[in-house]
């Protein structure tokens, strides 16, 4: 079975259902050889990004910026996870109230010098809050899991 890290800092009850649909697409009933599982930044360790097959990133947008739960997470993992997860297959969500290019920029760079590999655009979810946020981040998800389940990431 094929392990899907679900890295998400949702601090907002509409946040929790951005991952909460990201796990159901990471869970999608057509795909019988992968799993989702949900750590919050904060917790997740880096033997858990060593034994995942892909990860799926989600962060508000703070102050122009990847929320400080998901920089402490990369501050952790980064060197311990720099050899061994190298072209590792992942996709990133961003709930931007404002436009989202400070913190995409941000993460493109830290997963750029990780060597993982971005395998779909990067969704930002800006603006006010939009019920569709949901289904995209379903999709997003359940994309990068068919890419895994599949072999073609």
């Amino acid at each position: 079975m094929k392990k899907i890290l679900l890295i998400a800092h949702a601090p907002s009850p509409n946040t929790r259902k951005m991952a909460q649909s990201a796990l159901q697409g990471l869970a999608h009933p057509e795909l019988d050889n992968v799993t989702g599982q949900w750590v919050p930044p904060l917790l997740a360790i880096p033997d858990q990004v060593n034994n995942c097959d892909g990860i799926l990133l989600g962060t508000t947008e703070n102050l122009g910026y990847m929320s400080g739960a998901l920089k402490d997470f990369f501050d952790r993992i980064y060197y311990p996870c720099l050899e061994s997860c190298q072209g590792k297959p992942m996709a990133i969500y961003i709930r931007a109230g404002h436009d989202g290019t400070g913190t995409e920029r941000a993460l493109t760079s830290i997963c750029s010098g990780l060597k993982w590999r971005l395998v779909t655009p990067i969704l930002i979810c800006k603006g006010p809050w939009q019920s569709h946020f949901l289904e995209q981040c379903e999709t997003l998800a359940t994309t990068l899991a068919a890419g895994i389940d599949s072999g073609i990431f």
